[in-house]
């Protein structure tokens, strides 16, 4: 069919559809209605309003649009370039040495490329940890970028040139996040990191955002870089709420997870991420036994993919590959496998909208905002059978299976193709962003951080340079290895 036309009713008919409700109900041929930027009616043979604009969803899976609860957006235009790296590598070239050499343009056109990706996968809300915000000038053009594309986006505020401190305490910042907060065309939070440094310096960006009325988003559970005293820091000082996410989480004592549970926290899960990167063994294995609540990210694409298929997928594999070595250790077999495929697309649809206090999305029931995805591929071998829609999502499908994207009831992607991209014009965003770094570092440095060297053997434990104080925990660690 056609794309359909703006403001017509819209009923996506004779999927399977996973409404993804409290009753775990799965609709055979089922169909769901939209009208305006709601759902109207989701069942069987609907009857709809005369002038519906009809997509065919047979043989296809009708879902809730994706959430990724942390992704920085920013670092897009710098797709793969540190696949190679260690997490110290990426902290030294962001925050020490290259980053600074963001401009504004740069920020906004790493946005635009990241929103419409996101989109184009399914991903129809996503949160950009944006922690390249160097200045005002950097937040404007990222919410400008964030607002040409017609997803739903939480910009989270973020500056990793400076103590968060210092740049929330910047009036300039902050009537930036009031003006936006007013607008209300973007979810707002605040993005920064505890260090666990008994001085609590980051008590005060903390208590801006409390006057503010802004959750925060913090990486917690980092290994060598952030730790169970920046919980217990966070704890004592009663900053921890329902409304903060810990991203990561990996590498936490369980009173620290004792702490996110009982303040009603919730956990945004890496898992590419966390098994590359090493901030810790990726945590749904712990967290499931303190019944914390999970949502998924990707993180960034200077690394990792950027789909949240591929974070259902490696999800799955870590959680059981942990579960089957923790049993082996005690000379056990596991029969019966404890994370399920369901849940995790729980945790990609409902998960993150729970973690965003987003109680109208995350499922398809009548009411809820119009967020809906339709995978169906006629022209791939994997679409067929649909024999498990909760193991075909998590294990099957991919990006390319995406047939169509409603966002707010707006179709977005619709047979297979972005609707209203000018990726042409994107393209030349990120391009210019490219030439602007490749020329301001050079050629051989641009080449070294892209390739680093291979560790030698009896290298030097390195510091580890993600800190914003000389605050020096006993438990930080450092990592063996070149830096480039």
């Amino acid at each position: 069919m056609s794309t359909p036309e703006p403001g017509r009713p819209i009923v996506l008919r004779g999927g399977t559809v996973l409404t993804m409700d409290d009753a775990h109900t799965v609709l055979t041929r089922g169909d769901v209605l939209v009208v305006g930027d709601r759902i109207a009616a989701v069942g069987t043979d609907l009857d709809v309003p005369e002038g519906t604009q009809e997509v065919d969803a047979t043989g296809g899976i009708v879902m809730p649009g994706m959430i990724d609860t942390h992704r920085h957006m920013w670092q897009t235009a710098m797709r793969g370039y540190g696949a190679d790296w260690s997490l110290t590598q990426y902290f030294v070239w962001y925050y020490l040495e290259h980053g600074k050499t963001f401009r504004p343009e740069d920020v906004h056109a790493g946005n635009l490329l990241s929103a419409w990706e996101g989109l184009e996968a399914g991903v129809t809300t996503t949160v950009d940890w944006s922690h390249g915000l160097q200045t005002v000038d950097h937040a404007e053009a990222a919410a400008d970028a964030l607002l040409a594309v017609p997803g739903r986006f939480v910009l989270a505020y973020g500056n990793i040139q400076a103590g968060p401190w210092e740049w929330t305490a910047d009036p300039a910042v902050q009537a930036f996040l009031t003006r936006r907060r007013d607008e209300g065309k973007l979810g707002l939070q605040l993005a920064f990191d505890v260090t666990g440094d008994p001085a609590f310096p980051e008590k005060a960006a903390f208590e801006v955002a409390r006057e503010l009325g802004l959750p925060v988003t913090t990486h917690a559970g980092v290994w060598g870089a952030t730790s169970d005293a920046s919980i217990q820091l966070m704890h004592d000082g009663g900053f921890m709420t329902p409304e903060t996410v810990y991203v990561h989480a990996a590498s936490l004592s369980t009173d620290s997870y004792h702490r996110i549970a009982a303040t009603g926290g919730s956990i945004s899960v890496s898992t590419e991420s966390e098994q590359s990167a090493g901030q810790g063994y990726p945590p749904t294995w712990q967290v499931r036994q303190h019944h914390i609540p999970v949502s998924l990210s990707m993180d960034t694409s200077v690394w990792w993919s950027a789909d949240l298929f591929s974070a259902m997928r490696t999800t799955l594999g870590a959680d059981r590959s942990r579960e089957h070595l923790e049993a082996h250790v005690e000379g056990n077999t596991v029969t019966q496998l404890s994370l399920r495929a369901e849940q995790v697309v729980d945790w990609a649809t409902r998960g993150g909208a729970k973690a965003l206090g987003r109680d109208d999305l995350g499922t398809l029931a009548p009411g809820m905002k119009a967020d809906v995805v339709l995978l169906k591929n006629e022209d791939s071998p994997v679409s067929f059978p649909v024999l498990n829609p909760y193991g075909h999502v998590a294990f099957q499908a991919q990006r390319g299976d995406v047939h169509t994207v409603l966002v707010d009831g707006r179709v977005v992607k619709s047979d297979g193709k972005l609707v209203g991209a000018d990726l042409r014009a994107v393209r030349s965003q990120v391009d210019a962003t490219v030439e602007h770094l490749r020329t301001t570092m050079g050629e051989e440095t641009w080449q070294a951080g892209m390739n680093p060297a291979m560790p030698e053997a009896g290298a030097a434990v390195l510091d580890n340079p993600y800190t914003y104080t000389e605050y020096k925990s006993e438990d930080t660690h450092g990592a063996r290895g070149s830096l480039f």
